[in-house]
């Protein structure tokens, strides 16, 4: 493209919607605006010192001017509010059978690791026209996820996950960054989304090597880890069985109930005690400061492919 463009590359239904909302925000604040200095100019080239214009009648003021636009612009922009929050959470509610990809960001990089057990570093490839998920974490300070050709962004934040999803609709390569300042290398954090054709894509996979699935890879330190000493039968410990917990409803000790997602198995693998799942004893130690979030991502995988509410690509 020559010249300089109006937008950046758009590579998405949602980035097409967030145009027309940005756009439209310009609009209708320029013209707002617009209104506000031609009526300010208007008024104080009439009334200005030494104009013929007329001062000696009392002021007559009505309420249906007054109402009639304060409605309006209440209504223009509150509608604009809608408009930009449904947006918003359209982008965190990920539809069913997403393909979901762990991102890990540490000082200065982007890790991904696809259900395959791929793994990429700045890179991250994605079939076009499929739903993808990212669940990511940080490995040490806030980090912010973001695809310009995509709109969408998301800070990363230790000690918990983060989830979005998108829809790339165009094949090519894009931009991704590090949004949020993290550290002396900050602007070298970036890489590169690829967006390719699905059966392109299914060629890119069987490139990158035999490798065990990332559930297979969180069985094995299931074991290794010693989890399955207390949460498989005849386990030396009573604790909660895992098979079909994931997605699930469960239980908890102070009474509340929670959905057994990524988040709480994360949680109950660093900080068990806080949600102790009830009928059972708070004795599972912590294995905060033992396991990285990339070994973490491969135990959520497992636990995720033994429930029963299996996401596509999971085993």
């Amino acid at each position: 493209m020559h010249g300089f463009p109006i937008w950046p590359d758009t590579a998405s239904a949602y980035a097409s919607q967030v145009n027309f909302l940005f756009g439209s925000l310009l609009v209708i604040g320029g013209l707002t605006a617009g209104l506000v200095f031609f009526l300010l100019l208007f008024f104080a080239n009439k009334y200005r010192h030494g104009s013929n214009a007329h001062r000696h009648e009392p002021t007559k003021k009505t309420w249906r001017w007054e109402v009639g636009w304060t409605t309006a612009s209440l209504l223009i922009f509150v509608g604009l509010a809608v408009w930009g929050g449904n947006l918003y959470v359209h982008l965190y509610n990920p539809p069913p059978n997403a393909l979901q990809i762990f991102i890990v960001g540490k000082q200065w990089m982007w890790k991904a690791q696809h259900p395959g057990g791929q793994r990429e570093i700045n890179e991250l490839h994605v079939p076009a026209g499929q739903d993808i998920r990212l669940v990511m974490a940080s490995q040490d300070v806030i980090h912010s996820f973001f695809i310009p050709a995509l709109r969408i962004k998301q800070d990363v934040v230790p000690g918990r996950y983060e989830t979005m999803w998108f829809r790339a609709d165009k094949v090519g390569r894009y931009h991704l960054f590090c949004a949020e300042y993290c550290g002396t290398d900050h602007a070298h954090m970036g890489g590169w989304l690829t967006v390719m054709d699905p059966r392109d894509f299914g060629n890119w996979l069987r490139a990158q090597g035999g490798q065990k699935t990332l559930a297979a890879q969180g069985e094995q330190l299931f074991h290794s880890y010693g989890c399955s000493g207390c949460h498989e039968p005849g386990g030396t410990v009573r604790a909660p069985k895992l098979d079909g917990v994931f997605g699930s409803p469960v239980p908890l000790s102070d009474g509340r109930v929670v959905t057994a997602d990524e988040r709480y198995v994360r949680d109950s693998i660093l900080d068990p005690k806080a949600e102790v799942a009830a009928g059972y004893a708070p004795v599972m130690p912590t294995f905060a400061g033992q396991i990285g979030e990339d070994d973490l991502a491969k135990l959520v995988a497992y636990i995720e492919s033994i429930g029963p509410q299996r996401r596509a690509g999971s085993r």
